[in-house]
């Protein structure tokens, strides 16, 4: 599928994964990067799209699926301590703790950054795109992607420093 025909099947879809994942999550943000993940899973697998019978039933099940993982995650972020049950196999409660701070700390920085430069990031180095790729979808030249994506990095960097510093001293004190 090529991207014209992607923009007359796929892109009219939005509106309505938009308000199937207001309804699953209560949040207009997740709902937004729930559609959001969904398209760049749907342009990926665009050349395979012609493949399904209704287009239309592949987008709501990704979209339901994605917002029952976001749903998922919230719940166990949530999870009082007591809730936690460690094996003798898992690492300490105290390791366990502290990759879920990191985790949470590294979601938190890149969710400030700018939405151009929050975009690039996550395609660029969680979802692994290549520059060119994410040129395409986000329309910006590949000059650009580069630049928004050492800005950001660079910001995340700071605030991240900023924060363990922040920490250590507190811990001191």
């Amino acid at each position: 599928m090529e991207l014209n025909q992607f923009k007359i099947k796929v892109l009219p879809l939005r509106d309505k994964l938009l308000n199937y994942a207001r309804k699953m999550t209560d949040n207009p943000s997740d709902a937004e990067d729930a559609v959001q993940e969904v398209m760049l899973k749907l342009w990926n697998l665009r050349q395979k799209l012609e493949e399904y019978r209704s287009i239309e039933a592949v987008a709501m099940t990704m979209t339901h699926h994605l917002c029952m993982d976001m749903w998922r995650t919230q719940r166990l972020n949530n999870l009082p301590l007591e809730g936690l049950q460690l094996s003798a196999t898992v690492a300490s409660l105290e390791c366990l703790l502290e990759e879920k701070d990191e985790f949470r700390l590294m979601k938190e920085i890149i969710d400030c950054l700018p939405t151009l430069q929050r975009t690039i990031i996550r395609m660029k180095d969680i979802e692994e795109y290549e520059t060119e790729e994410i040129a395409e979808i986000t329309g910006c030249t590949a000059e650009a992607i580069r630049s928004n994506l050492s800005r950001g990095r660079k910001k995340i960097r700071e605030i991240y420093l900023q924060t363990i510093q922040e920490r250590k001293r507190r811990n001191e004190a």
